[in-house]
């Protein structure tokens, strides 16, 4: 079965939405490299659709009906938007479900020392990452500082033109014999991805004695360029080095997305995986209008490390949200609770790898992924015998076929490669322990965890119309 690519059908009105829509999702990747960041710009977006906040619903004495459209989040990172329909809750919900999360490195808690003149930041890297590919990048922060007062500050350095940026550094290969010899997962070592931050000493206050001295003052005595680059930050954030136990600040690369290639028919940038199926999803979301099942929009954190904690998709706000919105409709109860969610039906919008012909080895060509052939549906993921998977019934496929159809939304379906070369997997199973239905639909990308990944236009554009159509599916 070959899909055909989607290029060819448009006609030059598709391609003026299709370029739209590749320009405001440019710019959504760009400035919003975090989940925090994707969480708050997704709220502020939904705010402007006309959506309230579930806090404010409920404070209100609201009583939901068919048309109204609430939002719930859960501490700044996880978000849940629903458009309530004209058919009674029971009767299932039509889920978007992505994350906004992405592989990158993490500043841990006590990061900050000086070695042979250099200030220097430890990191943890986050997610399945090469660790080799982190190395001499333009690199940004970003994210928060959370004082013992209660404040916090927010941190975003690197992305404007005159800001500094930071990087990790390599050897030389002048000296990189033994390094060259390694196996690639351990060239460099997860230990090794600090972030350099400083090289310029503090002058040391030698006219005053030590009982005069303050804190800085006394650490550049011992160690002056981590002293000079704790001033910067006193003074830029009111923030002293205990403050680093309270922080949540997230390395990646900088720099804007940018189109690729000749044709300008790609995008390269950091965080396709899964703001590619985010995005698009929260378009979606925000467009639609007289749904009959409730339609439901969730952006939700820490899919790379498994799904876990309080802001992953394992966690209970999901099931509270809506338990909550049941309430606020006047459909409340467990019983009514688990009916709506077994009848309900979910698009797990998440990537899928494309086919690369450099690497044409690890892909089995007739169930792979191409670039600019649709939105792929994988009815399964996981690892080898499929183990840790969703895998989908075929009656959801064929439904989801026709809405595909109907929605004329160009589609293609995949497989993760080889059966026996890797794998991997998604929020999808997660959900599906609710009884509800449940399959995979995202876009192929190339590059899948690296700081810099590629999508096409043409499958973001159809994971649009793909996600349009199901919302309005009843």
């Amino acid at each position: 079965m070959e899909h055909p690519n989607a290029w060819n059908s448009y006609d030059d009105a598709a391609l003026s939405e299709l370029e739209s829509l590749a320009q405001d999702y440019r710019r959504f990747i760009s400035e919003n490299k975090t989940e925090r960041e994707c969480a708050a710009t997704a709220i502020a977006m939904a705010r402007e659709a006309g959506y309230i906040s579930l806090d404010e619903a409920r404070a209100a004495g609201r009583t939901l009906a068919a048309g109204d459209k609430v939002y719930a989040e859960s501490y700044g990172k996880t978000l849940i938007l629903a458009h309530i329909g004209t058919r009674p809750l029971e009767d299932g919900l039509n889920i978007l479900g992505a994350h906004i999360d992405s592989p990158r490195l993490d500043i841990k808690q006590n990061p900050l020392y000086e070695s042979g003149d250099l200030a220097l930041l430890d990191t943890h890297y986050y997610g399945g990452v090469k660790k080799y590919q982190w190395v001499t990048l333009p690199l940004a922060i970003h994210g928060v500082i959370a004082k013992k007062d209660g404040t916090v500050e927010r941190v975003n350095v690197g992305e404007d033109a005159g800001d500094p940026v930071f990087c990790v550094t390599d050897l030389l290969i002048h000296l990189a014999g033994d390094q060259m010899q390694k196996k690639a997962s351990e060239v460099v070592e997860g230990e090794a991805l600090d972030v350099l931050a400083g090289s310029r000493p503090m002058k040391k206050a030698e006219s005053k004695a030590d009982d005069e001295k303050t804190e800085i003052e006394k650490l550049a005595d011992k160690e002056p360029v981590k002293a000079l680059l704790l001033s910067k930050l006193a003074e830029k954030y009111n923030m002293e080095e205990a403050d680093f136990l309270s922080s949540e600040l997230e390395v990646v690369p900088a720099g804007p997305a940018r189109d690729c290639g000749f044709d300008r028919s790609m995008i390269l940038g950091y965080g396709h995986d899964d703001r590619v199926c985010a995005y698009p999803s929260l378009v979606a979301q925000l467009e639609a209008t007289g749904l009959e099942k409730t339609g439901i929009c969730i952006l939700v954190d820490k899919e790379e490390i498994g799904s876990v904690g309080a802001t992953g998709m394992t966690s209970m706000f999901f099931e509270n949200t809506i338990a909550e919105i049941m309430d606020l409709a006047g459909q409340a109860g467990d019983l009514p609770l688990r009916r709506c969610l077994a009848n309900s039906s979910m698009l797990s919008s998440d990537v899928s790898a494309g086919f690369d012909p450099s690497y044409a080895s690890a892909f089995e060509t007739k169930n792979t992924a191409y670039l600019g052939r649709g939105v792929v549906f994988n009815k399964f993921t996981g690892s080898r015998g499929k183990s840790g998977s969703n895998d989908a019934n075929a009656e959801y496929m064929a439904k989801i076929r026709a809405i595909m159809e109907k929605g004329g939304a160009a589609f293609q379906t995949a497989e993760l490669g080889k059966v026996d070369v890797g794998g991997g997997g998604t929020i999808a199973y997660i959900l599906a322990k609710y009884g509800m239905n449940v399959i995979d639909c995202g876009v192929a990308v190339l590059s899948m965890h690296a700081p810099w990944e590629v999508i096409d236009k043409a499958d973001l554009y159809e994971a649009l119309k793909a996600y349009r159509a199901f919302l309005k599916w009843a």
